[in-house]
């Protein structure tokens, strides 16, 4: 199950869509859906889980923190609003495929998938736009 949670008065995402094609991508990875939490927050919120739980003093656009059993994907994915709404801007692309990006980056996460290295970043990125291709076709 796919739930939706909001902190700081975030405005609420397309939830049936995205649990929709988050369900496929999860599927499409051969992995079973298990409890995945989606927390939009804003700059504020998510600083202080950086800082508390990660020890970085740093703005981000997402904390993944994964909970995975075996092949069944659970854990947490916050995600600042705010870094989204910039990073749209950064980038040239709408808040909401910035948006789908940056959630199934963190489904992606659970799936195993890394990006931390240049070859794993290289690699998530491909599966970034692996997936959200299939969010474009399904809708």
């Amino acid at each position: 199950m796919i739930n939706f949670f909001y902190e700081s008065g975030t405005d609420p995402l397309e939830e049936t869509k995205l649990s929709s094609w988050l369900s496929n991508v999860i599927s499409s990875e051969e992995k079973s859906e298990g409890e995945i939490n989606i927390i939009i927050c804003d700059d504020q919120y998510l600083l202080k889980i950086n800082q508390d739980f990660l020890n970085h003093d740093t703005y981000t656009d997402i904390i993944s923190f994964d909970n995975t059993i075996g092949n069944q994907l659970n854990g947490d994915i916050f995600i600042s609003a705010e870094r989204v709404i910039e990073n749209a801007v950064i980038y040239g692309v709408s808040i909401e495929d910035e948006m789908r990006r940056v959630v199934v980056h963190g489904v992606l996460h659970f799936c195993g998938y890394k990006d931390k290295t240049d070859e794993e970043e290289k690699a998530m990125r491909q599966k970034e736009n692996e997936k959200l291709a299939m969010f474009h076709v399904e809708h």
